[in-house]
């Protein structure tokens, strides 16, 4: 399958880009990046040094993600989204000098597994966003977001739970929920929810 790299895209060559990932017009990927398999990288994104993403992950046109941003497969990063990295920014130190490197200690944001960071919408380091979850767009999140969970808004807050699919779930009742896409059931306990294969694993002796 190969790499595929725009001729205007600014690749730096000591990132790593996996076998089967496309990097398009005008996105640049910083030193130490790595990159797995499959990947997309839109028009015009950015991907800080050092940033790691698994495999089949897609970064729209115009994102933004900040070092040290870690993406787990199959996270997707929608249209001007923004991953930032700096908890107290500030262009200068109290006394007018202007901040270097050594003046700040850079935070990053972790995407879990599957889940999806709607447009426009900028995740606050450092938060995390749990599997499967989904940020919608315009949203700004800024404390950690459970797997499976809908948030929405500014600051971002719990609206209901999805499914793997994206779908919004089916209350069946007792903790019980039913994505009508994959026909895939979950359970709630304690203000989480998990597949509910996983939970009977873990309950499992």
């Amino acid at each position: 399958m190969g790499v595929r790299i725009s001729d205007t895209a600014d690749v730096d060559p000591r990132a790593f880009l996996g076998e089967g990932t496309s990097v398009w017009h005008l996105a640049q990927v910083r030193e130490g990046a790595v990159l797995g398999t499959g990947c997309v990288v839109g028009r015009g994104a950015y991907v800080g040094p050092g940033v790691s993403l698994g495999n089949n992950c897609k970064l729209q046109n115009y994102a933004l993600v900040y070092e040290p941003a870690v993406l787990e497969d199959g996270v997707f990063v929608g249209p001007a989204a923004v991953l930032t990295n700096d908890e107290f920014p500030r262009a200068v130190n109290p006394d007018g000098s202007l901040k270097t490197g050594a003046d700040w200690e850079a935070v990053g944001v972790t995407l879990r597994q599957g889940s999806s960071v709607g447009a426009r919408a900028v995740c606050i380091a450092p938060v995390t966003v749990g599997r499967w979850a989904t940020v919608a767009a315009g949203a700004v999140v800024t404390r950690d977001v459970p797997d499976f969970a809908l948030v929405a808004g500014v600051p971002a807050r719990w609206l209901r739970w999805v499914g793997r699919a994206g779908v919004p779930l089916e209350d069946e009742g007792g903790g019980h929920w039913r994505c009508p896409s994959s026909g895939e059931t979950y359970v709630e306990t304690d203000g989480g929810l998990a597949l509910e294969r996983d939970h009977d694993a873990e309950e499992t002796p």
